[in-house]
């Protein structure tokens, strides 16, 4: 068996989300995506499932976004790429998640922001 992504969030549309073990990442030109282990934030079953370990199929259209852990996705062995990118200006610039803790505030910004 393939490895999974453990603890992967799916937000479906107007419902709570639910956590979930995906079996790869989802690509473009997917319509649905497989998962198992299906479970509320709280760990509890969903009531509207029989069996957690069955596979789960979504349809991307009921879906609003999936938010897959760093962590759990680089734990696979899987190429995981997260870059965070900010704007400057024209410009952009990649910002490394460590990075983004060190950032300095710019009081001059924040002076014109208070001004307006």
């Amino acid at each position: 068996m393939p490895p999974v992504i453990r603890n992967a969030v799916l937000h479906i549309a107007n419902e709570q989300p639910l956590v979930c073990d995906l079996f790869e990442l989802p690509n473009p030109s997917d319509v649905a995506l497989r998962c198992t282990n299906l479970r509320m934030l709280d760990g509890k079953r969903p009531i509207f499932i029989d069996d957690m370990a069955s596979v789960f199929v979504f349809p991307y259209i009921h879906i609003r976004f999936i938010e897959v852990p760093a962590a759990a996705a680089a734990e696979t062995g899987l190429p995981v790429q997260v870059p965070v990118v900010a704007a400057v200006g024209a410009a952009q610039a990649t910002v490394t998640p460590e990075e983004d803790g060190e950032l300095e505030i710019d009081e001059d910004f924040l002076r014109r922001i208070r001004e307006v």
